[in-house]
């Protein structure tokens, strides 16, 4: 009686639907079911007279997605410490032999991220309709480049304000001394440029903004969870612009 009431509790966190799984694991279901297969065929995991191989992980999982101490996981799971502690280690030897097929030396592909930032300014008279921007302020829009690490590498002021930033970013990339971006390498745009060889663009009509991901919203697609991925890595910009205009 007691192990199905552990396996009613087992199905109500993972199994019940795909967003209680992530919020839970960090994980969808189908991949849940996938890294179970490889922990049995590869790492050798096995179920237990107690305890099967599903739950298992889950413990794994939910410790590490939540960073939580053994006396609580002992409440969650309905076990006892020395229980979770074993199996905690258990998963983690049988993780451990998936390291050839799970954990990449991951590789600098990404550049950094680039965007437009537009910078009131004073023109004469007959300039000003060049110089206004969508929003009506007179500005200039400048191009802005950095690094991972939040370092900016190139930067071209002077383009007026209604031009769109594709065509900032067209003139820079076509400058004898401009924007170079070595073959396999790229930064990261928002919407408003080309997604192409060298600039990767997120997914168009599918949420993207952080602010959009608050409040325990999670993606429900897998174009979302890129955008979502794709915005917090490009957000290095927006802070570089943030720190450089409060100066």
């Amino acid at each position: 009686m007691d192990l199905h009431r552990k396996r009613r509790r087992l199905r109500e966190m993972i199994y019940c639907s795909d967003i209680t799984c992530y919020n839970q694991i960090r994980m969808y279901r189908s991949t849940f079911d996938q890294l179970c297969s490889m922990l049995v065929e590869i790492g050798g995991l096995k179920p237990t007279k107690n305890m099967l191989v599903d739950e298992q992980v889950a413990i794994f999982l939910h410790i590490i997605a939540h960073d939580l101490k053994n006396r609580l996981m002992q409440f969650e799971f309905g076990r006892s410490r020395e229980t979770i502690s074993r199996y905690f280690n258990v998963v983690l030897k049988a993780m451990i032999l998936l390291n050839r097929l799970l954990f990449k030396t991951p590789e600098p592909n990404c550049l950094g991220a680039l965007d437009g930032t537009h910078i009131k300014i004073k023109v004469l008279a007959r300039d000003k309709p060049r110089y206004r921007s969508q929003k009506g302020d007179i500005s200039t829009n400048v191009l802005g480049v950095c690094s991972q690490d939040g370092q900016f590498i190139y930067v071209l002021p002077g383009w007026e304000g209604s031009v769109a930033d594709d065509g900032v970013l067209h003139d820079a990339i076509n400058r004898p001394n401009g924007l170079k971006v070595s073959q396999g390498q790229y930064y990261l745009v928002d919407a408003g440029y080309t997604n192409c060889e060298g600039f990767l663009a997120p997914y168009r009509g599918q949420r993207y903004h952080l602010n959009e991901w608050r409040e325990g919203q999670i993606p429900t697609t897998h174009r979302e969870c890129f955008n979502m991925k794709h915005s917090r890595a490009r957000n290095i910009i927006e802070r570089c612009f943030g720190i450089l205009k409060a100066r």
